[in-house]
């Protein structure tokens, strides 16, 4: 056996993706993507997603995952799910939606759209959008549209992206939200709004302008705005 046979035995690539150097980890989950065959690896692979803390290794752990069978990576990905851990939740989100299997859309809970944990719950969002059959995206944008106003700049402009992805099937969501006795809410609703409408204004752009609509209302903010 060659040196670089050696360098491919599941046994040493699971041992390197815990190695203390990050780059080392990094070289083990491409070398598993590139030659995604051997016992362990898939575990090995979701086990390390969850405690791993580099976000450049946790791109390239998902990566490997979705060069295996689809099979066996989607059931090992969904028990993740119910994990305590945030990251584990998080990470296996993450990947089920770049794996895109919609087999697994009946395990995006309402609970997980709702994780108290933002990170869960922005990749929640972002899995349950390329996930969703078309018959139930008017009820995801519903259950969506419950968490406007929720968190900081980032989380905002996540939800809001994963609704405007949905299209026009979020309007009736917006209309009852811009009228919340919430100013934050109708401001993220206002501003979704306006990047559905326009795609190309800038999430900061859209809130300043939602933010002025909500002080002023609708009619004055148009008066001023001429």
């Amino acid at each position: 056996m060659n040196s670089a046979q050696r360098n491919f035995q599941p046994t040493r690539l699971i041992e390197a993706l815990g190695a203390g150097d990050s780059s080392t980890r990094l070289r083990a989950a491409l070398t598993i993507g590139t030659h995604p065959d051997g016992p362990g690896l898939v575990e090995a692979l979701v086990a390390r997603c969850a405690i791993e803390p580099d976000f450049y290794v946790r791109d390239m752990l998902t990566w490997a995952l979705t060069r295996f069978p689809t099979g066996d990576v989607v059931l090992r990905l969904l028990a993740e799910l119910r994990s305590p851990v945030a990251q584990a939740r998080s990470q296996s989100l993450h990947t089920l939606s770049k794996i895109g299997d919609r087999n697994a859309w009946p395990a995006i809970t309402r609970s997980l759209l709702y994780d108290s944990d933002d990170e869960v719950a922005r990749s929640a969002w972002r899995a349950a959008v390329v996930l969703v059959p078309d018959g139930d995206k008017a009820a995801l944008a519903a259950e969506l549209a419950t968490q406007l106003g929720r968190g900081d700049r980032t989380v905002q402009l996540s939800l809001s992206r994963a609704l405007v992805a949905l299209g026009s099937v979020i309007e009736p969501a917006l209309e009852v939200a811009v009228t919340s006795a919430d100013p934050a809410v109708r401001e993220h609703a206002v501003a979704t709004e306006r990047l559905l409408r326009d795609p190309d204004t800038g999430f900061d752009q859209a809130v300043d302008e939602a933010k002025r609509i909500v002080a002023l209302g609708p009619e004055r903010a148009q008066e001023t705005a001429c």
